[in-house]
Parts: C-alpha cells; structure tokens; sequence
C-alpha cells in the first residue's frame, strides 16, 4: 500500500527532531502490506506509531536519561516500498554511519533489511522477538511472505536466536532441530531471566540485527495485530532484555513491525511507539 495518502508526521515532539547530519539514529517507515494472511492494516503501522510518539515523554525514568539527545531523525515514508528500494534505502543511511530504525508495515520487510546489514557484517546474527517462527519455504504461493521473513532472512544472516514463540509449523519444526546455530525459546521457557543469558550465549560484541514483531508480546497488552496467539511477553522482561542485549551485543539496526492499528485500541501504537524511544535508550545510554 502506498504512503501517499497519510500525513506524515516525524519521530517524536518538535522539541526532540534534530538534523540529518547531526542525529545518529535515522527512523525509517516502511508502510509495507502485500503478504498479510488474516487481518489487514499493517501498512498503517508506521503512521500510528509515529504519531503515538507525540504524545511520549521524553525523559526515560528507567535510564535517568532524555534518549532523543543521541540525535533522531525520521525519514519520509518509502513509496510503493519492495526490495530494491528498501535495501537501496537502507544501505544509504548505513553507509552514513546512521543507526537504522525501520518501522513497518508486515514483517516481510526485514529480510531487506537484514541484507543491507549483511554487506556490513557477514557473521550477523538476527536477534527475533515473534509468535510465529516465520520459517516457512512458501506460504500461500509467496517465498517473500511474512510468514517466510526468518528463512529469508538466513538467506544473508549466520543465524537466529529468536524468543517468544508459541506457533509454528511441522516444517518449520524440522528446520528448527536441522540448525545447530540458531535458537528458538517458546514463551512458556521464559519465567525468570535465565532465558536472557541462553540467548545471548555466546554473542558478546557480535553484530545483531533486531527484529520486533509486536505479535510476540501479550495480546492483553497489544491486541492489534494480524495474527494475534494467546500467551505471550509483558513489557518489562522485554525491555530488560533490550538493554541487556545493547550492553552486550553490537546492535546494527532494528526494526518494529506487524503493528495494526485498529479504532479505540490506540494504547498498541503508543505500545510500540514507547518501545522504540526505549529501544533508543538502550542503544544509546
């Protein structure tokens, strides 16, 4: 779906937009929606989000920090966005040593994103917070379909450490148990925070790419989403493990995808909205 017709709105409140050259994270939206399998409105995603980040507040009580002072600019959505153009795009803004935050827009879009980042960092680990494991070959005829974006993703990437999965196939069962590199840990493995330190075994100062899917957390706390499972991840584990993976890991590039948006439920965009300025200050403490 076009952008075209949406009014588009930067990353966060006036007070907190700075310049191309001096800002060190670019927040890029990709209203991409040609794959979805249940409920539609994903290429909304990135309008809801951004216009959910007017209304943050910019000091982060977490980290006694302001994350927008790590400089944030937002690019002008990408018309008609498909392969070529997001990989052109995000290899632009790599190539000027910006850190890429890409907001979709159906889940497809990461595996372009993963390759841009590949050029950069052969030996790149994509780190994956989904319900699904999105390794099928071909889903409904399509090899670039969302439900595909993790095996085309390792089309480029070395491997995946991925968490909060609680659906997938028969197929997707098998290539599981065929790759001894990467790692799935289901929703119900994660009381505790035992699951953190699994995950990131073995991945200190290593490159990762992140990928958000918002239908790996609760569907109690955000219900807009296409493919909504029960169960799922609350808020604060996540964000404690993005903070312990930006300490530990050296994260490239993210992307928040699969939002939504749907009429009354507007606490999902200011969810994920509020998960990207996190994310920030996570990266950027």
């Amino acid at each position: 779906m076009s952008p075209d017709s949406f009014t588009f709105r930067p990353f966060l409140e006036d007070e907190a937009r700075g310049p191309y050259e001096s800002s060190r994270v670019v927040v890029l939206p990709i209203p991409h929606e040609a794959t979805v399998s249940w409920e539609s409105g994903t290429a909304q995603g990135p309008n809801a989000i951004l216009e959910a980040s007017e209304h943050l507040e910019l000091y982060d009580e977490r980290f006694d920090r302001e994350p927008w002072r790590a400089g944030v600019w937002t690019a002008e959505p990408l018309q008609s966005p498909d392969r070529g153009s997001v990989v052109r795009a995000a290899t632009n803004y790599l190539d000027d040593d910006k850190w890429l935050l890409s907001l979709g827009g159906e889940h497809s879009i990461t595996p372009w994103l993963v390759e841009a980042c590949a050029k950069r960092h052969p030996s790149l680990t994509v780190v994956q917070l989904d319900a699904h494991a999105d390794l099928r070959e071909t889903f409904h005829g399509r090899a670039d379909n969302h439900a595909c974006a993790m095996a085309r993703s390792l089309e480029h990437a070395s491997a995946v450490r991925a968490f909060g999965i609680r659906a997938y196939s028969v197929e997707e069962r098998d290539r599981m148990a065929r790759d001894p590199d990467s790692l799935w840990i289901h929703a119900w493995e994660m009381e505790g925070d035992g699951w953190m330190e699994r995950l990131l075994e073995g991945l200190d100062g290593c490159p990762v790419y992140l990928t958000l899917d918002l239908d790996g957390f609760d569907p109690a706390i955000l219900p807009a989403t296409g493919t909504p499972e029960p169960g799922g991840v609350g808020w604060d584990p996540v964000v404690r493990f993005l903070d312990r993976l930006c300490q530990q890991c050296n994260v490239v590039a993210a992307d928040i995808v699969e939002l939504a948006p749907r009429p009354q439920l507007h606490h999902a965009d200011f969810l994920a909205a509020r998960l990207a300025y996190t994310l920030i200050g996570c990266r950027f403490r």
